[in-house]
């Protein structure tokens, strides 16, 4: 927490003799002083009289007196150093602080109270300009990010951020504001004007997105939620001479323009290793009812659960799921439909190599579900434990799913709702296997498994034996 000075809090003196003390003794002894003084510091009323803030230059101290205000409540040492320990953290996360220390210190001055205290941050603020240079991994895909950043821009923990990323797969820039809520920080607002292009191997296409969009997140009770708005005008093309007549159809230029909404509950202890919670995640998005060519009603959502069991193993399950229907009798477009299989979904199959295609271009569906069962053990004889070998794991996995289109005339929701339940109950695709995975950092992980793929239709692309997947998000 940084340093602390209490100094009418020292040491309870001991009386009695020093000769003769058996070691044993002497260790009672002092846990007993150590208890004591616990019990001190627990008890003995304070006051906080005064909370300071050095090292300000641009930044609005109207900001930081929400972050720093529970520690006026504070009742006895213990509670100011807690508070205070919250407080700090509170302050880095506003992102505009390179270092902030904490000093307790009694209360000096006229006014000063027998049992104040003085609580100074020391705060180093953030350069205006910074850059940055790191790699990303994706969903079996990496890429170089070079970013440049003006944190605090008017001194109230705005953000301005410019992003360049090279990846294997895709290109993209953008400009994007940040603007939290004074005193919620989880209550923000993000302006993005963005350009993405894409290279889509499995589908024969490619994509250049250009756009700006608008994103409010607040959190709920137990949930967190984003409402967003984008407006998109799309280019799409052939990625190679030999793209099927289907691909060459949907080539041209729209523009789409949605709402969508996002709710999300989070309690597990870790996204990429979980060993305990769950998460479940719904998401809707409507296009056309603000203009563009794109119409359409999208649900999908995602629901993991994780279990500890004996010897530190885990036993996780996952169910994801969507729904695209499209509005005024305008057909869906590839750019939105569902994509499915790959080392990140349904393992044993080729990236996105699951359900339509012409011509072997993959051309996705408007409905889906993908389930998996794991297993998550240490590695045999747990070479490395408590260090590097504790980001490695031992994978058994089952893993099934489908992907179809919606073959309706009458838009009448019990016809749908019929329809779907067959197509994706027939021709299912599932798969077996083990492997390895390592965690890297707390941000992605690798897989390095042996995959069985099974219910294996025509037209699919299978892996069958060693599959390598890398991402953020598996099934």
């Amino acid at each position: 927490m940084g340093t602390v000075h209490a100094r009418s809090m020292d040491p309870l003196p001991m009386h009695g003799r020093d000769m003769g003390v058996h070691p044993d003794d002497m260790i009672e002894v002092q846990e007993a002083e150590q208890e004591t003084k616990q019990e001190v510091l627990e008890n003995k009323d304070v006051v906080v009289q005064h909370v300071n803030i050095e090292g300000l230059g641009r930044t609005k101290e109207d900001l930081l007196g929400y972050e720093i205000s529970e520690v006026f409540h504070a009742k006895n040492l213990i509670d100011v150093m807690k508070k205070s320990h919250i407080a700090r953290q509170k302050l880095l996360r506003l992102g505009i602080f390179k270092e902030v220390e904490v000093v307790i210190d009694t209360s000096d001055g006229a006014d000063a109270l027998p049992n104040g205290l003085d609580v100074t941050f020391e705060v180093t603020e953030m350069k205006r300009l910074t850059g940055s240079y790191n790699t990303m991994v994706g969903n079996n895909e990496g890429s170089m990010v070079l970013g440049v950043k003006l944190p605090n821009v008017f001194g109230r923990a705005e953000k301005l951020t410019f992003q360049f990323s090279y990846g294997t797969k895709e290109t993209s820039y953008g400009l994007s504001f940040f603007k939290p809520q004074p005193g919620n920080f989880e209550r923000n607002l993000t302006l993005n004007l963005y350009k993405v292009t894409g290279q889509f191997p499995w589908s024969s296409l490619k994509e250049t997105d250009r756009g700006v969009s608008t994103e409010l997140n607040f959190p709920l009770w137990r949930t967190n939620h984003t409402l967003k708005w984008e407006g998109v005008w799309r280019e799409l093309g052939c990625l190679a001479r030999s793209a099927s007549f289907a691909v060459r159809e949907e080539s041209g230029h729209t523009l789409k323009s949605a709402l969508s909404h996002t709710m999300s509950i989070d309690t597990r202890n870790s996204a990429i290793f979980p060993k305990k919670g769950a998460l479940l995640r719904i998401n809707q998005e409507l296009a056309g009812y603000t203009g563009g060519d794109a119409s359409f009603l999208k649900e999908d959502f995602e629901l993991q659960v994780n279990r500890r069991l004996v010897w530190d193993s885990v036993l996780s399950a996952s169910l994801w799921g969507g729904c695209l229907l499209p509005i005024g009798g305008k057909p869906s477009s590839i750019a939105d439909r569902f994509y499915l299989g790959g080392p990140t979904s349904v393992r044993g199959f080729g990236m996105y190599s699951i359900g339509p295609q012409s011509e072997g271009d993959y051309l996705g569906g408007e409905a889906y579900w993908a389930g998996g069962l794991h297993l998550y053990t240490p590695l045999p004889f747990r070479p490395g434990r408590g260090g590097f070998g504790d980001l490695f794991r031992t994978h058994f996995f089952l893993n099934a799913g489908n992907l179809c289109n919606l073959n309706y005339v009458i838009y009448i929701w019990y016809i749908l709702q019929i329809n779907v339940k067959l197509s994706l109950a027939e021709c299912i695709r599932w798969s077996y296997g083990a492997g390895i995975v390592l965690r890297l950092a707390n941000i992605a992980r690798l897989e390095l498994n042996y995959c069985i793929p099974m219910g294996v239709q025509s037209g699919d692309r299978i892996c069958d034996g060693v599959q390598f997947g890398a991402g953020i998000r598996f099934l």
